[in-house]
């Protein structure tokens, strides 16, 4: 049972929350979205909230932001997932942008690294309890289980791409077909007509600046980038991880920045609130500044940084307002239904994955990467354990577990953790 829907103003105040203590990329966020709209507000039941989840994890671009957009959606209509979806990316855009701006003048600096080694450790700890509450509850039989051990360890052990992985659980659970399903209020009806519209309004105001762009400077850097930019945004499935693999790359080729610099804006984009896809507001920030002549290299710079955000994050809304209801409906059909409950339970196993991963390069410094066709291992060096990072992820289980500290005291207690130990020489 869910509690009564909120107020649009209520539900604003907890967005603008969400966005501000957003850190930890995709799984972080995703825990955190679990904990304050399930748990804390109740404001989605479990089931609601993994049908989303599931959902998301098929569409490309920032998983995590779409997931915010389609709960303010689901609460009041189209008005609350956009406010969603803006508040969950406005404040780490604002701080990227401002991160990015410093960075051209004064260049690398580590005056992060002591906050962001108390973010890191809070996120481990958030992920840990949210993949545990998430997925005692979602998956619910052995077929749940076996899906979610089988994405884990492909995601974990090969080079599978994400698509196919997520393809194959989906056609898996139709395979199984059967099982209970939802009911769906009559509100959820779509109207072709209606979602007709709907494709045309938001593919308008993802694309309109865009092809504006191209019209008034077409080989501009700025324009250049939204066009980049909005085709990686339409085809990064996988979320945060494989679109970083891919715009590395491309970065470097066209001049943009070099490898040093996007290893850079990687890193400040793991200080920032919100999707880790904002290191390509760095990016396009970055590019665009050094691309321009000196008296335009500000002005190339934000317009670079907001074409980067527009071309990454717009396209969410149009996946979400389009797709939602179409996969409303599926919840009362047997078939999709049960596909979408294994993609549900891949979903579990990437978390896990991506989990892993996180906590793996917070403890670790250096490892062994080794690979055999398809298999790949990474082997964490032993002797390079941060036993500083060990600790600090130790308090935050602490915290969280035992103490059940909110989520908001967390982060401001291992964040201060953060600060004492290097003002102590320990960090």
């Amino acid at each position: 049972m869910t509690k009564v829907a909120p107020s649009f103003g209520e539900a604003l105040l907890v967005w603008l929350k969400i966005g501000c203590l957003g850190f930890g990329g995709p799984a972080g966020q995703i825990a955190l979205l679990h904990k304050t709209v399930v748990e804390e507000k109740g404001w989605v039941d479990e089931a609601r909230f993994a049908h989303a989840l599931s959902f998301c994890m098929l569409l490309p671009g920032p998983e995590a932001q779409q997931l915010a957009v389609w709960l303010g959606w689901r609460l009041h209509g189209v008005r609350g997932g956009v406010a969603a979806g803006l508040l969950f990316v406005l404040p780490g855009l604002a701080i990227m942008l401002a991160l990015s701006a410093l960075y051209v003048v004064y260049g690398r600096s580590e005056w992060a690294g002591p906050v962001l080694l108390g973010l890191k450790a809070a996120v481990v700890a958030l992920v840990a309890q949210a993949l545990l509450r998430i997925g005692g509850r979602t998956i619910r039989d052995r077929a749940g289980v076996a899906v979610a051990v089988a994405a884990f360890a492909l995601m974990s052990f090969t080079s599978l791409p994400f698509p196919l992985l997520i393809l194959a659980a989906g056609a898996i659970g139709w395979w199984l077909g059967g099982g209970a399903v939802a009911e769906v209020a009559p509100e959820a009806a779509v109207e072709r007509r209606g979602t007709l519209r709907t494709v045309l309004i938001w593919l308008s105001v993802w694309l309109v600046p865009v092809a504006a762009a191209l019209a008034i400077a077409p080989d501009s850097v700025v324009a250049r980038m939204g066009a980049i930019f909005s085709g990686l945004a339409a085809v990064s499935f996988g979320g945060a991880y494989a679109a970083l693999a891919y715009l590395g790359q491309a970065a470097s080729a066209l001049g943009w920045l070099t490898p040093t610099q996007m290893l850079d804006g990687l890193g400040l984009a793991e200080t920032t609130p919100g999707p880790l896809v904002l290191v390509f507001v760095f990016v396009g920030f970055v590019g665009a500044y050094q691309a321009a002549s000196p008296e335009w290299a500000w002005f190339a710079g934000l317009a670079g940084g907001v074409m980067a955000a527009w071309a990454t994050f717009a396209p969410s809304f149009l996946w979400i307002f389009a797709g939602g209801p179409f996969v409303e409906r599926l919840r009362s059909r047997p078939r999709p239904a049960r596909a979408l409950s294994m993609v549900s339970a891949a979903a579990v196993g990437v978390i896990a994955q991506l989990a892993t991963w996180f906590a793996t390069h917070l403890l670790f410094r250096t490892g062994d990467a080794l690979a055999w066709g398809p298999v790949k291992i990474t082997i964490p060096d032993p002797a390079s354990l941060d036993i500083v990072a060990l600790g600090m992820t130790i308090l935050a289980l602490g915290l969280t577990f035992a103490l059940r500290m909110p989520v908001l005291a967390l982060v401001a207690v291992m964040m201060a953790t953060g600060l004492a130990l290097k003002a102590a020489g320990l960090s």
